[in-house]
């Protein structure tokens, strides 16, 4: 996998976040930087220890399933895209304008179970995985930061887009990897 297909991925996994972020600059009538910053280090944070956690669980299983571990990835990587195209689809939820632990815990780990999911794709993937968790948490924050702003200044409409994005590019990733493993694509 090349750098600009990690960073593909890596915007793919953090529209969850941007999404809920949005959400969250929905909920409060003044913006703080305190909002921001909170909001990109638990949804940063959370999507870059995650998809190490599944990194490490899929080495463990490495060499039960290396004949099969394109399709894990591409089911993996698809069934993480529809979910999210789903959910672009449906109403969001409304969101305590808190910023607590207490709110923004269940918040970033809920979020990032899709980041646990690819964290085993990259272990099947035989992937370098600390550049890319870095990669994951430093583009997830950003993504953070941004949608608390936008949702404070511009509201729901970007919400779906965000989610509807980030599922279309997940299962072109998940195809891609399948080609190249079958051979259709070089």
């Amino acid at each position: 996998m090349n750098s600009w297909e990690l960073i593909l991925i890596a915007v793919g996994l953090s529209m969850d976040a941007f999404a809920i972020a949005i959400c969250k600059g929905l909920s409060v009538e003044k913006i703080e930087k305190k909002h921001l910053l909170i909001t990109g280090l638990w949804f940063g944070g959370a999507q870059a220890i995650m998809p190490l956690l599944g990194y490490l669980l899929g080495t463990g299983f490495q060499s039960l399933v290396e004949r099969f571990d394109h399709w894990i990835a591409f089911i993996l990587l698809c069934l993480i895209g529809v979910e999210m195209i789903k959910e672009s689809r449906g109403q969001s939820k409304t969101l305590d304008a808190s910023f607590s632990a207490k709110v923004m815990f269940p918040l970033a780990i809920a979020d990032s179970i899709d980041a646990l999911a690819a964290g085993v794709t990259f272990a099947f993937l035989e992937i370098s995985i600390m550049p890319v968790v870095s990669l994951i948490g430093v583009i997830t924050f950003a993504f953070s930061v941004f949608g608390v702003w936008l949702g404070n200044r511009f509201g729901e409409r970007y919400r779906a887009k965000a989610e509807l994005t980030g599922g279309i590019i997940l299962i072109l990733m998940g195809t891609k990897i399948l080609l190249e493993h079958l051979g259709i694509l070089v």
